[in-house]
């Protein structure tokens, strides 16, 4: 049975932050995921954490400007060395939570970048953070992210991130696999998980058009559920999608995979 984790930066977004966490444990939810949670103080995400008996499966390294719209800033070239500032800030945050994977986004290539530049630089960032999340016992993911949600941004497809990770040649990288994101820019989802399966930490969902929970659009999430079962895959799901209607009523899609809804 897939163990979901409540994807805390969509989910429960009727209540303040601090609070999701004890709206996803009375959902049911034994895991949860989200953005970042560096505007907060790390002993109190732990202190709700151990409160409500959830594991933190995952969050993002410092992406940026968030507010100002940038999606991170991996790929450029002239921001290496806060890049690395923000491997250290996660770090920090990373062995305080006791989360065991990171993500980190590569970015909106800037106009004035090429796409050489941002590659090498983008090989470069992934090599030196992966070895330092190594070192701290923590997996490092890079996550393709469709062109129509973000245009620009510089990592599109499974393939890619696994030339990716063949080019840093670390041990310690792996890809964050969105179900939605991936359905919109290469479909073929099970036989990609499939063959791409020993290199996927990480599996989060939604359904397409919309974004909304799994059930309300075109992907066989009764199908596609049970078969990562079948295909082996042990992780996590993160459940970022936003709520059709509101986050409780919507989860009735559990069932599918024999979970309260």
């Amino acid at each position: 049975m897939p163990k979901l984790a409540a994807n805390l930066t969509m989910l429960f977004n009727e209540v303040p932050f601090m609070d999701r966490f004890d709206a996803a444990a009375q959902a049911g939810f034994k895991g949860v995921e989200f953005l970042f949670p560096y505007a907060f103080d790390a002993a109190r995400i732990v202190e709700k954490l151990q409160a409500n008996q959830l594991e933190l499966v995952l969050h993002n390294l410092p992406a940026g400007n968030w507010e100002g719209g940038e999606r991170g800033i991996a790929c450029h070239p002239d921001r290496v060395a806060e890049f690395r500032e923000g491997v250290a800030t996660a770090l920090t945050y990373g062995k305080t939570l006791g989360v065991k994977q990171m993500n980190c986004l590569a970015g909106i290539k800037p106009q004035d970048v090429t796409s050489e530049a941002a590659q090498e630089t983008l090989v470069a960032n992934l090599t030196y953070a992966a070895g330092q999340f190594k070192a701290a016992g923590i997996r490092l993911l890079i996550e393709p992210i469709n062109i129509y949600d973000i245009p620009g941004f510089f990592l599109n497809t499974t393939k890619q991130a696994i030339d990716l990770i063949r080019q840093t040649g670390s041990d310690n990288l792996f890809v964050q696999y969105d179900i939605y994101h991936m359905q919109r820019m290469e479909g073929e989802l099970v036989n990609t998980i499939k063959a791409n399966l020993p290199m996927i930490g990480h599996i989060q969902l939604a359904d397409n058009p919309g974004r909304f929970e799994p059930g309300t659009g075109e992907i066989n999430y009764a199908y596609l559920l049970p078969m990562l079962d079948t295909l082996g895959y042990t992780g996590w799901i993160g459940c970022e999608y936003k709520p059709k209607t509101g986050t409780v009523e919507g989860l009735g899609w559990r069932a599918m995979v024999g979970q309260p809804g």
